[in-house]
């Protein structure tokens, strides 16, 4: 038999004094900042440091007062475009895993663990090796195609409404494993595919540039605007669907909107760099125990903390194999595959 914890929103039903609710404002606002500040950081560690380090001084020239020779070029054509675009990809992911887990109300819900990743890169695949399109902006349609249609499979899959975090952790994996396996196999009879397609489908932000960028991004941006604006109706959805509609919420509406959200997030990071796993299942549980369960809080800390935890892992992935480096897809999934386990284990969801 399955044992789930009650969710956290009705755990805490006590009514709450106004000054302790000012001074929850206050801290969670000024933790936002913080990891405004911490993210600021690690993106000028990530310009700055790579197959060649760069001064800070450096970098600060190569931003502002581009020479179109040496350092400043690694700057602005190599590093600013890898940054940025893992800006907006790991804000993606964040956001996407936080909306998943609310609309599921399942703790384990995440881009890359449900299948809606390897959805959008089977699509992909499947563009690149059999209709030719060979540029960011033809397939990233195809991105968002095969995204929506596995996210609302293996929901179907799970049970629909009766869906449990072990079915759809189940159906995830089931249609991960079997899109995959299809991947891999176009990429075997296609040598010109698998040219192409070996680092991107392990999840890689070292082939971005500033067209790239400039492709994905109004997807992103769309994405992220929907997610923060449907933060309240998932806050009363996370409680049940007796008690949303007692609040008012209009449970089909947040559901759709929740699924153009999660697709146009997954679409567009999918598409930009590959497949990248655990980010959006990691920093929604860490957001969690900052901010507590509303969504309100949840998703600006995730679209902010996630692209920290992305770009923290290119460095990484760049500093322990240098010259050559790891690809970030790759130390995600190492950091990830541990976090996942204790997740299980404290949640106690592995037992039926």
């Amino acid at each position: 038999m399955l044992v789930d914890s009650p969710p956290e929103s009705e755990q805490s039903a006590a009514p709450v004094p106004p000054t302790v609710t000012r001074k929850r404002r206050t801290l969670r606002a000024a933790g936002l900042l913080v990891a405004v500040g911490v993210l600021l950081l690690v993106c000028a560690v990530g310009i700055a440091v790579g197959a060649k380090s760069i001064p800070l001084g450096d970098v600060w020239h190569g931003l502002f007062h581009n020479s179109g020779t040496g350092n400043d070029v690694i700057v602005r054509d190599v590093r600013l475009p890898r940054t940025l675009l893992g800006l907006l990809v790991g804000a993606a992911l964040g956001l996407a895993g936080a909306v998943m887990q609310a609309l599921t109300r399942n703790p384990l819900a995440e881009p890359g663990l449900l299948g809606v990743n390897a959805g959008a890169a089977a699509a992909v695949v499947s563009a690149i090796s059999f209709f030719g399109v060979t540029s960011i902006s033809g397939y990233v349609w195809f991105a968002f195609a095969g995204a929506a249609v596995v996210s609302v499979a293996v929901y179907a899959l799970g049970g629909s409404r009766g869906a449990t975090p072990v079915r759809l952790a189940l159906a995830g994996t089931a249609a991960t494993a079997a899109l995959f396996g299809y991947v891999n196999a176009v990429q075997l009879l296609d040598s010109a595919a698998l040219d192409r397609l070996r680092f991107w489908t392990v999840g890689s932000l070292a082939s971005a540039d500033m067209s790239t960028v400039g492709k994905v991004w109004p997807f992103i941006a769309v994405g992220i605007v929907l997610a923060l604006l449907i933060a309240r109706p998932l806050n009363a959805l996370e409680m049940g669907d007796d008690t949303a509609r007692s609040l008012g919420a209009n449970l089909t509406r947040t559901r759709v909107l929740a699924m153009v959200c999660v697709t146009l997030l997954c679409g567009g990071a999918t598409a930009a760099c590959g497949p990248i796993v655990f980010v959006g299942l990691m920093v929604p549980h860490l957001v969690r125990a900052i901010t507590g369960p509303d969504m309100r809080w949840i998703l600006p800390y995730a679209a902010v903390l996630s692209p920290v935890l992305l770009l923290g892992a290119d460095v990484l992935g760049r500093v322990v194999a240098r010259p050559a480096e790891v690809q970030v897809g790759i130390v995600t999934a190492i950091v990830g595959g541990p976090v996942f386990i204790q997740l299980v284990r404290r949640k106690r969801m592995a037992q039926l």
